[in-house]
């Protein structure tokens, strides 16, 4: 039988809104009117619903999607632990295969790999909690050099924060496409099936997979109703399925982050109409509008949040998303780099492009990462404090070809084999080459020559 691929007028294009919600479908008339679920859905499609959270969550947080596909979701063979062996990927945020340690950590350019696709391109750097309690996060680099053929994966463990650093993903979901770039970012929320591609040749990038709850707009407080991410630049995409008759499949699932795999002989892309606020989107990270202080002092980086996942704790996150665009610098008589801190919350920075202000030193390369841990103290370097402190304070644009952004936890968290050992990547002189130069300035107005 012939194959009927992308069935919508323009695959890529997007429908725009945060939490909005949304209704799309490829073929008119395929989404039912007046009711969710009809006896008979239109064209013989069936009906499934897709819950991203309890049925009785309460409104504001209940997320679900209504789809009306070929065949249903459920129509495969059993799943199988793949083996270990066999492939590349290493997930497993095991308690106690994790190294929690108060180090600051810096790593190396991580490394694209041709050989593996997608899903064999996942590494674990760091982690903590358990996806079978539904707390904490894990932090994964990925590269990959080939498509996924007729495979779909997901995760039920959490929801996928995809960071580019180099090359194009092509990102067909059942709910439809998402091209994603370098400084474009890109939410898959757990349960979702989803195939990448490379039009451009080989990728690498950062995710940091939340456990617990889901990606959020952070509120705003006294910033007001606009600034920082807003809500109209976020895009989902529309519905556009495939149509193919007797097709084998391989489905892969992360689950507990081990992963599995099953064969089933129809597309999982078969979904031609859909409605309901639970979908991947994408966002442009240029679109970010910063706010900073325009009188004294360097205000806190939180005022870059991008995304926020919270946690039970009101205030408190077990992941923030938080970048460090191209901006301006005009406050007055202060240190203009971020201060010393030691923090309650992890940080674990990447870099996707240009030179971080905040780190002058020449360790800190696009594709590479740095973690200091809770309450490990860090802060500029001393190429950097010794420039910040006798720069001439007129305005100042810092950043310019440049994009660094932090995932940041409330969470302690352990850092994988791979990512400590394995990759090779780890600075050992990270500490002494950042603060180990830095002098003393001290001038004790009471001590006596």
């Amino acid at each position: 039988m012939p194959v009927t691929k992308f069935n919508h007028p323009d695959p890529y294009k997007y429908q725009t809104g945060f939490d909005s919600y949304h209704e799309t479908e490829a073929v008119e008339g395929a989404l039912p009117v007046g009711q969710n679920s009809p006896q008979k859905a239109p064209y013989g499609l069936y009906t499934e619903k897709l819950s991203g959270t309890a049925f009785t969550a309460p409104r504001h947080e209940n997320k679900q999607t209504w789809v009306y596909r070929i065949i249903p979701a459920a129509a495969h063979e059993n799943f199988a632990a793949e083996d270990a062996d066999s492939y590349h990927t290493r997930m497993t945020t095991e308690t106690h295969k994790l190294h929690h340690i108060p180090n600051q950590l810096r790593w190396n350019p991580f490394d694209l790999d041709e050989k593996v696709d997608w899903v064999h391109g996942l590494h674990l750097i760091a982690g903590s909690g358990d996806p079978t309690q539904k707390q904490g996060l894990g932090i994964l680099m990925y590269a990959a050099g080939k498509d996924m053929g007729k495979e779909a994966f997901y995760s039920a463990d959490g929801d996928f924060l995809i960071v580019p650093q180099h090359g194009v993903l092509d990102i067909q979901t059942e709910l439809g496409r998402i091209i994603l770039r370098p400084n474009e970012i890109c939410v898959i929320p757990r349960g979702i099936r989803y195939r990448v591609t490379l039009p451009d040749g080989p990728v690498r990038g950062y995710i940091c997979e939340i456990y617990q709850g889901h990606y959020q707009l952070p509120e705003l407080g006294p910033i007001g109703s606009n600034c920082l991410a807003n809500a109209r630049d976020f895009q989902a995409p529309v519905a556009a399925f495939d149509d193919e008759e007797e097709s084998e499949y391989k489905l892969y699932s992360k689950f507990n982050n081990t992963l599995f795999a099953a064969r089933q002989n129809h597309t999982p892309f078969d979904v031609v109409a859909w409605h309901g606020n639970y979908y991947p989107f994408k966002y442009d990270l240029g679109r970010f509008n910063v706010i900073g202080s325009i009188s004294f002092d360097h205000p806190d980086p939180s005022i870059f949040t991008v995304l926020t996942a919270p946690s039970d704790h009101v205030g408190t996150a077990v992941a923030d998303f938080v970048i460090f665009p191209p901006r301006w610098l005009v406050a007055e008589g202060t240190f203009r780099p971020p201060w010393y801190h030691r923090n309650t919350m992890s940080e674990f920075m990447g870099l996707i492009s240009g030179d971080y202000d905040a780190k002058v030193g020449g360790g800190f390369k696009p594709a590479g990462a740095s973690l200091h841990n809770a309450m490990s103290a860090h802060g500029p370097d001393s190429g950097a404090f010794e420039g910040a402190s006798n720069a001439e304070l007129k305005p100042q644009k810092v950043g310019d070809g440049s994009m660094a952004f932090m995932f940041e936890s409330a969470h302690m968290v352990g850092v994988s084999e791979w990512g400590l050992k394995t990759c090779q990547k780890v600075q050992p002189e990270y500490n002494e080459h950042s603060w180990k130069p830095l002098k003393r300035h001290f001038v004790n107005p009471n001590k006596k020559d």
